[in-house]
C-alpha cells in the first residue's frame, strides 16, 4: 500500500509534513520521501529506504535543515517517491498511492510514440515517472491526470507540489482510496488518513470525491475537476489496513471492526456453531477490535493469550526477505501460558489470505498447550487477488488458500462455483471450511458474510469495492 500527507501554509510546513507522513507508517515499509518548496530554494527533496529503520529515524535530520511553506511526504511499498519532474507543465514534485498494472505496456507505447523509455527502479518500470510522463503529455495538470486515469489499469491517487508552492490533490477515478483536506488558521493539509489532520490541529474541511482534482493554496482550494458519481472505496480500509482512529466516508474504523465482530458472533449463534471457548482473542493488531466485538456479543471472555513484542519490530518495520519476515513474526509472539494451557480458544483475524501466518500462529498456540483453537475471519473468503491496490496481490490466485483448497476438492471445475464455496450454508462451502480446518489444525472455521461486512461498514454495497471476495468490479 502507501500513504501521503501534504501541507501548504503561510509559515513553515515541514514539521507538519514530517509528523503527518510518519502517521502513515502503517501503510508502507519500503521507501519514503519528502519534497518541500520555498521561494529561496524552489523544490527540494529527500528520499530514504525504510526497510531497515522506521521513517522518523531516517527523516529526523530534516527538522532544522529542510524548510518550506509547502511540502508533501509519502510512504510506500513500491518505487522511491516523490520524484521531482521538469516538463512543459513546469517543475514539480509528484507521488501517488496505488498500482499501475499495465506499466510495461504503457512504456512500450511511450517508446513507440516518443522514442523514449521511462526510468527503471528495482529492476522494473518506475511507475511514478511513468505516471508523470502521462500527465506531462497534456497541456494542464487536470487534463494530464484525467488522461493518466484513462490509460492506467489499476489505481492512482495523486499528490503534486507545484513550483509556485501550491498542492494539487487528486483522488483516484473510482475513489478506492481516501483523500482528505484539513484547515487551520495558517493554511491547509491533505492526507490519506484523516486522524493525521486532526492530530496536527487541522479541522476536517473536505473529502474529495471519486476522480476529483483540487488545487490548494494557503488561502483556500479550487476544484479543477468535479467529482464523479461512481464510488468504489476499498472495503479492506475498514477491516484490515486502515488505522483504527481514521474515518472513511464518515465511518470510523474501530467502530466498524467492533460491530463486525458482533455480527459474526450473532451469525454463529443463529447457525448454532458458537464454540464453547474459554476465551475470545484477536490476532494482533487489526484482529483485536473484531474480537472485542465478538466477545461482547457472544458473552465469552476476551483475553490476549499472546502479545506481540513490538519495541524493536513494530508492524511497519519488518525485513524485506520473506524468510527473515517469517522468523521475526514468530519471535515477536510472546505467550501468556496461563491463558493458553488447557484452554479452548477462539481467535478472530482480519482476513485469511494464504493461510501461512495463521498456520504458524495455531502451531505456536498448540506448542504452548492450547486444547483447541477455533478461527473466525473478519471478512469473507478471499477468492481473487486484488488488482487495484497492493493488498492480497498474488503471483497467482492459486496462492490463495481458498482457491488451492477448491482445486484439491473439485479440480478446476470447482471454480465455476465460487459463490457456493463462499457461502457457509452450501455443501461446497461447508466442505471448503472443513478442508481448511484440516490444513490449519482448527477446531472450527468461519468467515464473515459479505452482507455482514457491508452492514458493519454502513455504506451502500454499490459504493464499496468487494472484488477480492466476489470478483465483481
Amino acid at each position: 500500500m502507501g500513504g501521503f500527507f501534504g501541507a501548504v501554509k503561510k509559515k513553515s510546513a515541514i514539521l507538519d509534513v514530517f509528523f503527518g507522513t510518519d502517521y502513515h507508517s502503517h501503510l508502507g515499509t519500503v521507501s519514503a520521501g519528502i519534497a518541500s518548496y520555498s521561494k529561496e530554494s524552489g523544490i527540494t527533496r529527500k528520499i530514504h529506504n525504510i526497510e531497515n529503520a522506521p521513517f522518523r529515524t531516517k527523516f529526523g535530520e530534516i527538522i532544522g535543515h529542510m524548510d518550506g511553506t509547502s511540502a508533501l511526504g509519502c510512504i510506500n511499498d513500491t518505487d522511491p517517491q516523490p520524484l521531482v519532474v521538469t516538463s512543459r507543465l513546469g517543475t514539480y514534485a509528484i507521488c501517488f498511492v496505488g498500482v499501475i498494472n499495465n506499466a510495461n505496456e504503457l512504456v512500450l507505447e511511450s517508446v513507440e510514440k516518443f522514442g523514449q523509455m521511462t526510468a527503471m527502479s528495482h529492476g522494473g518500470v518506475n511507475t511514478t515517472e511513468l505516471l508523470a510522463a502521462l500527465i506531462n503529455s497534456k497541456k494542464s495538470f487536470e487534463e494530464g491526470i484525467d488522461y493518466a486515469w484513462q490509460k492506467i489499469q489499476g489505481t492512482a491517487s495523486i499528490l503534486i507540489l507545484k513550483e509556485n508552492g501550491n498542492l494539487i490533490a487528486a483522488r483516484d477515478k473510482l475513489g478506492r482510496l481516501p483523500v482528505n483536506i484539513g484547515k487551520n488558521k495558517d493554511g491547509f493539509c491533505v492526507s490519506f488518513e484523516s486522524f493525521a489532520c486532526e492530530k496536527l490541529d487541522y479541522q476536517e474541511d473536505y473529502s474529495l470525491g471519486a476522480a476529483e482534482i483540487v488545487e490548494i493554496s494557503p488561502s483556500g482550494y479550487t476544484v479543477l475537476k468535479k467529482a464523479e458519481d461512481k464510488l468504489k472505496i476499498c472495503s479492506f480500509l475498514w477491516s484490515y489496513y486502515g488505522f483504527p482512529t481514521s474515518k472513511y466516508e464518515g465511518k470510523n474504523v474501530e467502530i466498524m471492526r467492533c460491530k463486525n465482530g458482533e455480527i459474526m458472533a450473532n451469525n454463529d449463534k443463529k447457525a448454532g456453531i458458537l464454540p464453547d471457548a474459554d476465551y475470545v482473542a484477536g490476532v494482533p493488531d487489526s484482529g483485536t477490535p473484531h474480537a472485542i466485538g465478538y466477545a461482547n456479543a457472544s458473552h465469552i471472555s476476551f483475553a490476549r493469550p499472546f502479545i506481540k513484542y513490538t519495541p524493536t519490530w513494530p508492524r511497519s518495520f519488518m525485513p524485506a526477505a520473506q524468510k527473515m519476515r517469517n522468523t521475526v513474526a514468530k519471535m515477536k509472539q510472546i505467550p501468556i501460558c496461563e491463558l493458553i494451557e488447557g484452554k479452548e480458544l477462539l481467535f478472530v483475524d482480519d482476513s485469511i489470505v494464504r493461510g501461512t501466518q495463521i498456520r504458524e500462529t495455531v502451531e505456536f498456540l498448540y506448542e504452548n498447550g492450547a486444547k483447541k483453537v477455533h478461527m473466525r475471519s473478519a471478512c469473507p473468503p478471499i477468492m481473487y487477488g486484488c488488482k487495484y491496490l497492493n493488498f492480497s496481490r498474488s503471483t497467482s490466485d492459486m496462492e490463495l488458500i481458498t482457491r488451492a483448497t477448491i482445486l484439491e476438492l473439485e479440480g478446476e471445475e470447482g471454480f465455476k462455483y465460487i459463490d457456493e464455496y463462499s457461502s457457509s450454508e452450501t455443501e461446497r462451502g461447508k466442505k471448503m471450511r472443513k478442508a481448511i480446518c484440516g490444513k490449519l489444525h482448527l477446531g472450527s472455521l468461519e468467515f464473515q458474510s459479505l452482507s455482514g461486512l457491508v452492514e458493519s461498514i454502513g455504506i451502500d454495497k454499490c459504493k464499496l469495492c468487494t472484488y477480492c471476495w466476489n470478483g465483481k468490479e
